[in-house]
């Protein structure tokens, strides 16, 4: 099938997950013929996670994470609807494979695959269509190393800015990524980027891992820290990468500003020095996402697991589970038990790689061959279990779509 999600809703109420029980029976039926584990993605949730977010972004285009979703036919279904422009990738691999249907991708991180840089410089129509991502010269040095300059495509480059906060309370804050902070450090690259035969400045991206990233609504008492850190590092943002994009326009005429991620929305939308916005998690929404005041997503990716065993009255035993996503190695990682409601993971087994035992009042009610809804933490990294998804509507079974996985591509 075509995933369209400009279609009208078909199911009668246009927040049906509002009612849990009713929700999850409808998904469990809608998958009863297939065997064993199965993912879905339920279209109506889907559609109500790509609008919320272009309200979101306030007329800001939305460039699509690849690594969130890593299916193409979600991939195009989103990039169909307005308010979303090109894809940001997550190798130089995926993003040649994109190239062959996509014109606008930008990866989003730097890379030294040389096999695959070899293959853009050979290949001028790709090279028009990919920005590479740099944050050091050393990156160039090895593109130049696979290819001279004089006899490749020129190649399209993006800075990744430092976009993290030096609190003079809490010291850094924020992820480890590009070297170059400072207007002055990020110029200076620019400077010598635009100087470097073979190659174009094109944009910037500044991703502040610390706004978008990190939930604000866990109910722990560092909640308040958080919300705190996370305005003060709003404001020194905007200041500082206002200064950082005025410094690089000087050099180049940059075609994006790229920033944010799905929990960061609306302050990077308001940021009058970036141009486009990006996000991929929202969308299949993982339960990570359940715990940021500034808004509500619907489950739209979700899977489910069979009961093979029960050890005791009151604990089912799961084939799978093991899902967990990127990030510390903590709870909030694991996937999510989220019907029947009231079932938990074990202390000391958590979600196991063959078997996931769950306990509560719900397992009491489970039987052999029964079936357990979870929800991953975030949400690309689910499809790499997977070589489908299962498109749901209500009760009814609509389609299926390929991951890159079942597509036979297994890129990071």
């Amino acid at each position: 099938m075509s995933l369209d999600l400009l279609a009208a809703p078909s199911t009668p109420t246009a927040e049906p997950w509002r009612d849990a029980p009713a929700y999850w029976r409808a998904r469990t039926d809608a998958v009863a013929g297939a065997s064993g584990p199965v993912a879905s993605i339920d279209v109506d949730a889907l559609r109500y996670n790509a609008l919320d977010l272009v309200v979101r972004s306030s007329g800001v285009p939305i460039r699509v994470a690849s690594k969130s979703i890593r299916v193409r036919e979600v991939l195009d279904a989103t990039l169909a609807l307005p308010g979303y422009r090109g894809i940001l990738a997550f190798t130089l691999p995926e993003a040649l494979w994109l190239a062959e249907t996509h014109d606008d991708i930008v990866l989003g991180y730097p890379s030294v695959d040389r096999s695959a840089l070899a293959d853009l410089a050979a290949d001028a129509e790709k090279a028009a269509r990919i920005t590479l991502m740099v944050d050091d010269l050393s990156q160039l040095d090895l593109v130049d190393v696979v290819a001279a300059p004089g006899a490749r495509a020129e190649l399209r480059v993006a800075i990744d800015a430092d976009a993290s906060w030096r609190s003079p309370v809490l010291g850094h804050v924020g992820v480890r990524r590009s070297p170059v902070h400072e207007p002055a450090e990020v110029a200076r690259l620019a400077r010598a980027i635009a100087a470097r035969p073979g190659f174009r400045l094109v944009g910037l991206m500044m991703y502040e891992a610390q706004i978008a990233g990190q939930p604000d609504r866990t109910g722990a008492p560092e909640d308040t820290v958080i919300r705190w850190m996370q305005r003060h590092s709003v404001d020194e943002l905007r200041e500082r990468r206002g200064e950082i994009v005025a410094a690089v326009r000087e050099v180049a005429d940059l075609e994006f500003v790229n920033g944010g991620g799905t929990g960061s929305l609306e302050s990077t939308a308001a940021d009058p020095a970036v141009t486009e916005t990006t996000a991929g998690s929202g969308l299949l929404a993982g339960h990570l996402f359940d715990l940021y005041r500034a808004f509500s997503l619907a489950p739209a990716a979700a899977f489910a697991l069979e009961v093979v065993r029960r050890p005791t009255p009151d604990i089912i035993t799961v084939l799978g589970g093991g899902w967990i996503a990127s990030g510390p190695a903590v709870p909030s990682r694991q996937p999510s038990p989220v019907w029947p409601a009231g079932l938990r993971t074990l202390g000391r087994e958590g979600a196991g790689e063959v078997q996931t035992p769950l306990q509560g009042p719900a397992a009491r009610t489970l039987s052999v061959g029964d079936r357990v809804w979870f929800r991953h933490a975030k949400s690309g990294e689910l499809a790499e279990r997977i070589d489908r998804y299962r498109l749901t509507s209500g009760d009814r079974l609509v389609g299926e779509a390929p991951t890159y996985r079942g597509e036979g591509k297994s890129f990071l």
